[in-house]
């Protein structure tokens, strides 16, 4: 970004500093460095800069970070070989707990050590607690939209029910309980730091409802569905970014068609 901002000859934006700080976040703690940089120029070249840099992409730079990396070095980023922590000191390899659901295995995690992040994932990705001041922080400054938080919430729990109600005996996650999709994952982290994000998310006010809701619909439709990929959150942010405009698009249109009724009742 510095080189671009040179080349551009304009001002370095601070935003380089958000995705520097949500990168490390969503990466598993044993990548290897020089994957992790791989994907992190592409997440700003491809991702950022060919849009015309800071406030022009279209997409979430973190999280295409982390799409590169998924799709370059898949056995890097999932499995049961990607380092997670246990309640000792050092590292050990083992499945995260939607893994453990994929492959039809219930974990034992209590709702209380979700909560708190007392099981394995990425860094930012485990204590719903923690995400819950951040969201509070965001709220309170007015950076983050509550309605795209809200609405997520609400789609989330309404597929998580769906698929509660439908059941299932090949899928642990057909049957695992809807409010706790909630608690596990990338979803929290998600819904408030990846979904939230004023660049790349719906701007109009209906619009925010509308995508924040599709957000959570998909996060766990992918999640509960898709066999090879137990996180859908990541595929769902990065699908409504790219349908973003087109939902404020639809919005904006509907507002001036509703206008134009008026006005004319006015005039009759």
């Amino acid at each position: 970004e510095f080189a671009y901002a040179i080349l551009r000859g304009h001002d370095v934006n601070e935003g380089y500093l958000v995705t520097g700080l949500l990168i490390p976040m969503i990466m598993p703690i044993d990548l290897p460095l020089w994957m992790l940089a791989l994907s992190v120029v592409f997440a700003v070249i491809i991702g950022k800069e060919a849009f015309g840099g800071t406030g022009m992409n279209i997409l979430n730079p973190a999280l295409i970070a982390r799409a590169f990396a998924l799709f370059s070095y898949a056995p890097f980023m999932s499995g049961n070989t990607v380092w997670v922590a246990d309640s000792v000191a050092d590292g050990v390899s083992g499945e995260t707990l939607l893994g453990e659901l994929a492959g039809n295995i219930v974990p034992d995690t209590s709702v209380f050590d979700m909560f708190m992040g007392y099981m394995p994932g990425s860094v930012g990705e485990t204590s719903v607690l923690m995400i819950l001041i951040g969201a509070a922080i965001l709220l309170f400054t007015g950076i983050a939209s509550w309605r795209i938080m809200i609405a997520s919430v609400i789609g989330a729990s309404l597929t998580g029910l769906f698929f509660n109600a439908i059941g299932s005996d090949t899928n642990a996650l057909f049957n695992f309980p809807w409010w706790q999709h909630l608690l596990v994952g990338g979803f929290a982290f998600g819904m408030v730091f990846m979904a939230t994000d004023p660049v790349t998310a719906a701007q109009t006010t209906k619009g925010k409802w509308i995508y924040g809701f599709l957000i959570g619909v998909f996060a766990i439709l992918i999640r509960v569905v898709n066999p090879t990929l137990p996180e859908g959150v990541m595929m769902a942010i990065l699908l409504m970014n790219v349908f973003a405009p087109t939902i404020d698009h639809y919005v904006i249109q509907g507002n001036v068609k509703r206008r134009k009724k008026r006005l004319q009742k006015v005039k009759a």
